[in-house]
């Protein structure tokens, strides 16, 4: 479904021109002449994007903004402005407004702007739609999922949990195998039973088979009766075997037994078991690695594998740390029975500039240590532990040339925040200290200087 755009203008040619344009740009454009009727539309349709202009006779496009915000919070709203008015289109800005344009406008910048503002309303519509469908699942599971890396992984789940599809999650220690583990089983059609947990690196390999195929009376030293094993005790529910790549390779037998046939049989018996049972295994180890060196079974690899989840590092989601912050602040502070006001500009650089080896674990632990130490309600440089203030991240350090001309200086920043940040213009604007528009504007300029230099160097 196309998405709908209002221009409001009292220029017919300026309405007629954009409506044109836009349409070309596969658009529903629909138009006013005037604030009063603009907001007539806006109340009794859905609108995405608002275009409108500042300077008009009764309700101006600034109150139109307050008004549109007021009833429509999520359309985002364009400006039109003469230079003149510069000031009132960025006063605008602080109101809600996504950007300006001045007149005369050019068509591309325009239609640049117009894309830019349609897919920030699309981002911010899908994220709260995320949110909301995580929330009904386990309201602590929407935190940290706003990078594009966690949205396309909850995006993945929701697509698999729902099939009966072997899962194989990987991921460093701490990323969150357990997390999504749990989501999936919480959206699936077993969610009313308990998924079934094993640590496979807990349990000692002598006892892990006995663990999950279960055994008879007398059947090993010990044995003195019968017990169910985690794989019967997960009959129609989901099992869980972290860390699947400690598993022996008589237990890898059995496994990929139940991967292809769905039976098993106890330890000292030989009646066969069936067992409806999901399985989600997840690792933190190269399984293919394993494969070649002989250690883990290729075949049972392959069964496991049907649907593969890769977990990214904290280091490489580092726009979700803000979230995680807050969320494991005011969870230890109630813990603690501690009033934490919030966490001082240093130490929040501190935090973004680690690499966090230990992953979200480990920010955890870093968060509740600051919470139990905290004395003056405010988390600090010096309540960070040692590892995460001495530590001098490449992010920190880039190297300019005493007599480099601001704009070179300015493109060398930009482009290594962007190195460094993978791409997301949202989190290089962040350790820029400048707003996402901004970064945009800039990475134009930068690209037509390029182009200009490209040209002269043809000719």
């Amino acid at each position: 479904m196309s998405k709908r755009i209002l221009v409001v203008d009292d220029e017919l040619g300026i309405r007629e021109s954009l409506k044109k344009i836009l349409k070309k740009e596969g658009f529903d454009v629909i138009t006013a002449s005037n604030g009063h009727d603009a907001f007539e539309i806006i109340r009794s349709e859905n609108i995405d994007l608002l275009i409108t202009d500042i300077r008009m006779v009764g309700m101006d496009g600034v109150e139109l903004l307050k008004v549109c915000k007021s009833v429509s919070p999520f359309t985002e709203v364009i400006m039109i402005t003469g230079y003149a008015s510069v000031d009132t289109a960025v006063e605008s800005m602080k109101e809600g407004a996504y950007d300006y344009i001045t007149k005369p406008f050019k068509k591309a910048d325009m239609i640049r702007a117009v894309h830019r503002a349609i897919e920030k309303q699309t981002l911010t519509l899908d994220n709260i739609n995320l949110r909301k469908r995580l929330e009904e699942v386990d309201p602590g599971l929407v935190v940290g999922v706003s990078s594009p890396k966690m949205r396309e992984i909850i995006d993945l789940v929701h697509q698999v949990a729902p099939s009966q599809a072997t899962i194989l999650i990987y991921g460093e220690s701490g990323t969150g195998k357990e997390v999504i583990a749990n989501m999936i089983h919480k959206l699936s059609p077993r969610k009313e039973l308990a998924m079934i947990k094993v640590n496979c690196a807990a349990i000692p390999e002598t006892l892990l088979e006995a663990e999950l195929f279960g055994y008879e009376k007398g059947a090993f030293t010990g044995a003195v009766a019968a017990r169910v094993g985690r794989f019967e005790a997960a009959h129609r529910s989901t099992i869980f075997l972290d860390e699947i790549g400690e598993i022996p390779p008589s237990a890898q037998i059995k496994l990929l037994r139940i991967l292809q046939e769905g039976a098993f049989e106890r330890l000292g018996s030989n009646k066969t078991i069936k067992a409806d049972t999901r399985i989600i295994a997840a690792t933190n180890k190269d399984l293919t690695k394993m494969v070649k060196e002989n250690i883990f079974r290729e075949d049972l690899y392959w069964r496991l594998n049907v649907i593969s989840i890769h977990l990214p590092g904290l280091r490489e989601r580092k726009e979700d740390i803000p979230a995680l912050l807050q969320y494991f602040l005011n969870r230890f502070a109630k813990k603690n029975d501690k009033i934490i006001k919030g966490i001082e500009t240093k130490a929040m650089e501190a935090l973004l500039g680690y690499s966090w080896p230990g992953n979200v674990r480990e920010l955890e632990n870093v968060i509740e240590r600051c919470v139990v130490l905290d004395k003056d309600s405010v988390i600090g440089i010096d309540d960070l532990p040692e590892e995460i203030t001495q530590t001098s991240p490449q992010m920190d350090i880039v190297n300019i040339k005493l007599g480099t001309p601001l704009e070179e200086a300015e493109k060398i920043l930009m482009e290594e925040a962007l190195r460094y940040t993978k791409g997301d213009k949202n989190l290089a604007s962040k350790l820029l200290g400048i707003s996402t528009r901004t970064l945009y504007r800039k990475m134009d300029k930068r690209d037509e200087l390029q182009k200009k230099e490209s040209l002269r160097m043809d000719k």
